[in-house]
């Protein structure tokens, strides 16, 4: 199943960026890169490795208030839960039961759990105890891929170089952009932004099909530094295997411990990281 859906993903993802689409190209905003600098290695320690669900295609991670929250992928399977950290275990879980959903990432904002869909045009809200059920359903005109918060807006990736600033609006069931951001480098526009985490004012992203997160700067879209974590999975666990679709993609930040969380879609393992 994993080798047809990179297809239908990889399919998906160069339609979007497509110059005869109509929905990312000319109507957004083009940002100059011919004076930003290069971006500055981010290092980092790994303090600690716990094992991971490896059947959790991971979508999103957040963590709050001492808990970590994943959302997962893939049809049929996509589901919202909470993770013991220590353990691996599961402590509460939801499935999706609409067979035709895909879930993605996901972020806590203002006391509720919101879920992206890759391509059901829909944005789940739920209450933070319980996520049994969506109490509000959302429409959304683009994929959804990756989400974090800045406590003042919902801020959304899509696969492209483009992250939307948005507010949910309830009454009309929509998400209301209020500012769309364009990232780039010194090499030109950033694209493949998937899951997303805000640490310190900055949007750290998987560049999805690589082994590297970017550091945004979310005044004016730069990448401000870029952190490789090639082979990290390998390191830790040389038995692991590495299925089609098997990339690095998971980030959550404890901001009191000043912890980052690092983890994989299918991973057997999730890394403690303390950034340098």
């Amino acid at each position: 199943m994993k080798y047809f859906l990179s297809f239908l993903i990889a399919s998906a993802f160069f339609s979007c960026n497509n110059d005869s689409s109509p929905v990312y190209d000319s109507s957004l905003p083009q940002s100059p890169y011919a004076n930003i600098a290069p971006p500055a290695p981010i290092t980092y320690t790994i303090d600690s490795v716990y094992n991971h669900d490896p059947s959790a295609f991971t979508q999103g991670l957040e963590f709050f208030n001492g808990k970590l929250y994943e959302g997962t992928g893939e049809l049929k399977q996509s589901r919202l839960r909470v993770v013991n950290i220590a353990s691996g275990n599961v402590e509460k879980e939801m499935l999706i039961k609409d067979p035709e959903i895909f879930g993605e990432g996901i972020t806590i904002f203002k006391n509720k759990i919101y879920q992206l869909t890759w391509q059901n045009n829909k944005i789940f809200e739920y209450n933070l105890n319980d996520f049994s059920k969506p109490i509000v359903t959302y429409n959304w005109s683009r994929e959804g891929w990756g989400a974090t918060n800045d406590g003042n807006r919902i801020i959304i990736s899509d696969g492209t170089s483009h992250l939307y600033f948005v507010q949910p609006d309830e009454q009309r069931k929509e998400m209301k952009i209020e500012k769309i951001l364009t990232v780039v480098s010194n090499t030109g526009e950033v694209d493949s932004l998937n899951e997303l985490e805000l640490i310190n004012g900055y949007v750290y992203a998987n560049r999805w099909l690589t082994d590297d997160i970017v550091k945004i700067d979310t005044s004016n879209g730069h990448v401000t530094g870029i952190m490789n974590l090639k082979g990290l999975l390998r390191q830790y666990d040389p038995t692991a295997k590495f299925e089609d679709g098997a990339v690095l993609n998971g980030i959550a930040y404890d901001s009191a411990r000043k912890k980052l969380y690092i983890t994989g879609k299918d991973w057997p393992k999730l890394f403690q990281l303390s950034l340098q």
